[in-house]
C-alpha cells in the first residue's frame, strides 16, 4: 500500500469515527428520560382506576406517574419502602375452545400455550403520606423497569411469587 493510499484510509477512518461519535452523543442527548407505558392495576391512588394506562418516568431521585399529559403523582425515590414483582400465568382455555370450533388441531395447540402477566408493586412513606400501587408491566419492559426502580431507590426487588402467605 502506498503512502498516499494509507493517508487516505487513515483520513477516512478518522471521519467515520468522528461521525459515529457525534451520532452517539446526539442520540444520548436527544433520548431524554424514558417513560414506561404500563397499566395501573390498583393501589391507593384515587385518581386512577384499575386498567388505566399510565406513564412511569424515573429520573434522578424521583418516580413520576402520569396519565395523558398531566402528572398524577411524584414519589421521592428515598420514600420508597419496598419494590416487588410477580407473575400471573394462566392457560388460554377460552381462546382454545373458540379456536377448536374452527380447527380442532389449532385449538388443541392453543390449549397448551400459556399467557404471562408481569406485575410490579411499589410502597412508599413520604413524611407520613403512605401509599402503594401495583402496575401491570409490558413483557418487554418489566426487567428494565425493575432494574431502574432498584437503581433509583436502592431497594432490591422482592419476588412475591416465592413469598409464603399464611391464611
Amino acid at each position: 500500500m502506498s503512502q498516499l493510499q494509507h493517508a487516505k484510509l487513515s483520513s477516512f477512518r478518522k471521519i467515520v469515527a468522528s461521525g459515529v461519535t457525534t451520532a452517539l452523543f446526539s442520540a444520548v442527548l436527544c433520548a431524554g428520560t424514558p417513560t414506561y407505558k404500563e397499566k395501573y392495576s390498583g393501589g391507593s391512588l384515587n385518581e386512577l382506576k384499575p386498567g388505566d394506562s399510565i406513564g412511569l418516568t424515573i429520573e434522578g431521585d424521583k418516580i413520576q406517574l402520569s396519565q395523558g399529559k398531566g402528572a398524577v403523582l411524584t414519589i421521592p425515590a428515598a420514600a420508597v419502602t419496598e419494590v416487588n414483582y410477580g407473575q400471573d400465568v394462566h392457560r388460554r382455555v377460552g381462546t382454545a375452545i373458540g379456536l377448536a370450533a374452527v380447527s380442532f388441531g389449532a385449538g388443541a395447540f392453543m390449549l397448551l400455550s400459556k399467557s404471562k402477566k408481569h406485575f410490579i408493586g411499589l410502597t412508599w412513606d413520604d413524611a407520613g403520606k403512605k401509599g402503594g400501587l401495583a402496575i401491570q408491566a409490558d413483557k418487554n419492559d418489566y426487567r428494565g423497569l425493575l432494574t431502574a426502580l432498584e437503581g433509583v431507590t436502592g431497594k432490591k426487588a422482592v419476588n412475591s411469587d416465592t413469598m409464603n402467605v399464611k391464611n
